[in-house]
């Protein structure tokens, strides 16, 4: 496994302990698609959450949101909107969340829940 994808899963991995947290459920990880992948499915009481993981090591390129731009907001809304359909999902209400996630040395992991993002910038 390479460091880049290695470091890509820590991150995974403290945002789905973050949102268990908080009270949702881990229905799936790493999603394939004929459209791509979505990092985290989650269950919030009757809404299925798609969750885009971004997760930086410093701030040299800028904060994790701010790497959702508009091509990768479409990306993320047409990967849900395939595993609502492969699932028979297409009644349940769901929303797109981004978890964006700084790891900087010396510091404890820094963790932002962004709920129901409705275009690149969120809501």
């Amino acid at each position: 496994m390479d460091a880049r994808k290695a470091f890509g899963d820590v991150g995974e991995n403290l945002a789905a302990s973050f949102l268990v947290q908080w009270g949702m459920r881990i229905l799936d990880r790493q999603v394939r698609t004929h459209r791509g992948e979505v990092d985290l499915v989650c269950e919030d009481g009757d809404e299925i959450v798609f969750v885009e993981v971004k997760t930086r090591q410093s701030d040299e390129f800028g904060f994790p949101e701010e790497a959702i731009t508009p091509s990768k907001f479409r990306h993320m809304r047409a990967c849900a909107e395939a595993i609502l359909s492969e699932r028979g999902w297409e009644a349940r209400l769901w929303r797109l969340d981004v978890v964006a996630i700084r790891v900087l040395p010396g510091r404890d992991p820094e963790v932002v829940h962004f709920k129901s993002v409705d275009g690149p910038y969120g809501s």
